[in-house]
């Protein structure tokens, strides 16, 4: 991937070449700078990369149009953000329902029953009208969560999803991923800087400059 900086080209990424099964819980590590999170954007069809291809669920990234992008993503990711992102002049509950709506495009939520069990999953039964100032970080990241997985995407892709979390709620958020992934067998992707986050995922890939340096 090859950035255009005023008349510098700058390589965010060095022929990166990796695989990620199906239910995988992958953690990418690295220093700033390193090229994780254009990984991650590449991943999820928000960047099209200068060259390459990028199979999602068969289907090729790289040669779709913006707009057969936008419906993949619609389809078969959800994001999570180190900043939380969600809507502050709408509850949790309403932050969730636009996420369902965007995802439905005209056909029939998710049935009752799915949607409460996720709520179970992250401990938000009870925090539904509460708007995000009325919620503490880790309960904001955990609304965040929900409304990426509210439509049950296939693939998870988090961007520091602890980064702007304490320890203790950390370890809430990271604890609530694992079972996630294991319950639903969802594809996660993680960025995270912290080795402790790291350590729950199933498979690490260290990044420098551009390159995929290790994977354990």
């Amino acid at each position: 991937m090859v950035y255009r900086v005023g008349k510098v080209d700058v390589n965010a990424l060095r022929g990166v070449n990796v695989s990620i099964a199906p239910g995988e819980f992958v953690a990418v590590m690295g220093p700033s700078g390193c090229g994780k999170s254009t990984l991650l954007h590449i991943l999820g069809g928000l960047l099209k990369p200068s060259s390459g291809r990028v199979i999602v669920d068969g289907e090729d990234l790289a040669a779709m149009s913006d707009a057969a992008r936008t419906d993949l993503r619609r389809r078969k990711i959800g994001f999570v953000f180190q900043r939380f992102n969600l809507f502050p002049t709408l509850t949790a509950e309403g932050n969730l329902k636009l996420a369902e709506r965007i995802h439905a495009n005209g056909k029939p939520s998710l049935d009752a029953a799915a949607r409460q069990e996720i709520l179970r999953l992250l401990r938000l039964e009870n925090k539904m009208r509460h708007k995000p100032l009325e919620l503490s970080g880790g309960e904001q990241q955990r609304v965040a969560i929900a409304r990426a997985i509210i439509n049950r995407p296939s693939i998870i892709l988090a961007d520091e999803p602890t980064g702007n979390l304490d320890t203790e709620n950390s370890t809430i958020v990271l604890d609530m991923l694992q079972e996630l992934n294991q319950e639903f067998r969802q594809t996660i992707v993680m960025i995270t800087h912290n080795p402790e986050a790291a350590a729950v995922a199933s498979r690490t890939i260290e990044m420098r400059d551009g390159t995929i340096v290790k994977e354990r």
